[in-house]
């Protein structure tokens, strides 16, 4: 019977279908399955799906932000009446994501924060041309696991690095798995002084979900 209804929140996903989503979301909830369970077996192993077919170029963008709403509002029903601090358990992990300081190119990177949220992780948007000192500020402040950054011009590129750096003078490093992306760096760049690189949206839920498994097992 789990099964089954875990299969339904895949299908639903997959299907882009919001009726089915809340549908077989409330058979889960009335079944007492596990909201994680409900969540990482059924409604994450649907986005998985759709992260495949939009790297092969059978889906776009459009499709995507309609498997969003749909994990949204299935999700919404699984975590209905549970404590926010349970929701946060729920979750694989809270990430902070910005266009790095000096850039306003922000279409990437939302894409980037839609998959991430959608794959169910915890998604703290601070926006476009935001300042290392800000960012660094919120990581502390939200107990981020994750900062994620992107860039499109080659002139904002080194911003990635003084994040780290920052990191690194205050002492705070290692509390923070750091990962970026954007069309001018390159992954031996930013290897260098990150912790992962992705280069699309769908690598980049990739990249979270292993930086997550090292740092719980770290």
């Amino acid at each position: 019977m789990s099964q089954d209804i875990l299969e339904r929140l895949r299908n639903a996903i997959v299907d882009l279908d919001e009726e089915a989503g809340i549908a077989a979301a409330k058979d889960a909830k009335a079944a007492k399955i596990d909201p994680t369970v409900a969540v990482e077996n059924g409604l994450t192993v649907g986005m998985g799906v759709l992260s495949d077919r939009f790297d092969e170029g059978e889906l776009f963008v459009p499709e995507l932000l309609r498997a969003s709403k749909v994990f949204s509002a299935a999700t919404a029903i699984l975590t209905e009446g549970i404590s926010a601090e349970e929701k946060v358990g729920s979750a694989r992990g809270k990430i902070l994501i910005h266009t790095v300081q000096g850039d306003i190119h922000d279409i990437g990177k939302n894409l980037v924060a839609t998959m991430l949220d959608a794959s169910g992780f915890e998604v703290i948007d601070l926006g476009r041309d935001v300042a290392v000192e800000h960012v660094v500020d919120m990581a502390q402040k939200e107990n981020a696991d994750i900062i994620a950054g992107s860039a499109l011009l080659t002139t904002t590129m080194p911003r990635m690095k003084d994040t780290v750096d920052l990191l690194q003078e205050l002492g705070i490093r290692d509390k923070f798995k750091c990962m970026f992306g954007g069309a001018p760096v390159s992954e031996e760049w930013v290897m260098e002084f990150a912790d992962g690189y992705a280069e699309t949206a769908s690598g980049a839920v990739k990249v979270a979900i292993k930086l997550m498994e090292e740092k719980k097992g770290g």
